[in-house]
């Protein structure tokens, strides 16, 4: 298992999701990437969150769309964590 993260580099916090190292992984990974600004929106995956504080508060998420949607509004200005 491994966690993906969405972080606004602008803002504290993020967003993970837990996941299954994998092509699908990869492939989820690949195609939130063409749909959001990733000069703003990191994209990581590590290993266990208490690991990597830069990365905190973590908003944990359960499913790929939830995560998708939390990803894509990290856009908004309007958007918090």
């Amino acid at each position: 298992m491994c966690y993906l993260i969405a972080k606004d580099i602008d803002k504290i916090g993020c967003y993970a999701i837990e996941m299954e190292i994998g092509q699908h992984l990869a492939s989820f990974k690949r195609k939130l990437s063409s749909e959001i600004n990733v000069r703003k929106i990191q994209l990581v995956t590590i290993s266990r969150p208490s690991a990597y504080g830069e990365y905190e508060p973590y908003n944990f998420v359960d499913t790929e769309n939830e995560f998708a949607e939390k990803v894509k509004s990290l856009s908004d200005k309007s958007s918090n964590l």
